[in-house]
């Protein structure tokens, strides 16, 4: 657990997250619960994430593929990541989801998540 920066009565509890390349590199990070597995790439220098959006849910550039191991621990992705989802540059699969879209908790520390080979 590590103290937030700007407020220091506040503890922030960190998870980890594996991405792995379409190549089959791994990218072993941590991210404090509450960012996106967007910010959680973006913010380590993981690459494969483009995020032109900036997570707005407007472009489909934070694709990935969750584990299927893992694919019970998140929520059903809402309508409007459905929709996006059908716009990615490489076909989405049943374990498809957009990084700006799902929140890391606690629940998901230790999950694995791959990068589709390309995003634009």
């Amino acid at each position: 657990m590590v103290l937030h920066p700007v407020d220091t009565g506040k503890i922030l509890s960190f998870q980890r997250i594996t991405f792995v390349t379409a190549e089959g590199t791994k990218y072993p990070v941590e991210a404090p619960v509450g960012w996106t597995l967007m910010e959680a790439a973006v913010k380590n220098a993981v690459p494969g994430i483009v995020a032109e959006c900036g997570g707005s849910c407007a472009c489909a550039t934070c694709h990935l593929f969750v584990a299927s191991e893992w694919s019970g621990a998140l929520p059903a992705p809402e309508s409007v990541e459905r929709d996006m989802l059908e716009c990615t540059a490489e076909p989405a699969t049943a374990h498809s989801r957009l990084g700006c879209q799902v929140r890391v908790t606690a629940q998901l520390d230790g999950i694995v998540i791959h990068l589709p080979q390309s995003q634009v």
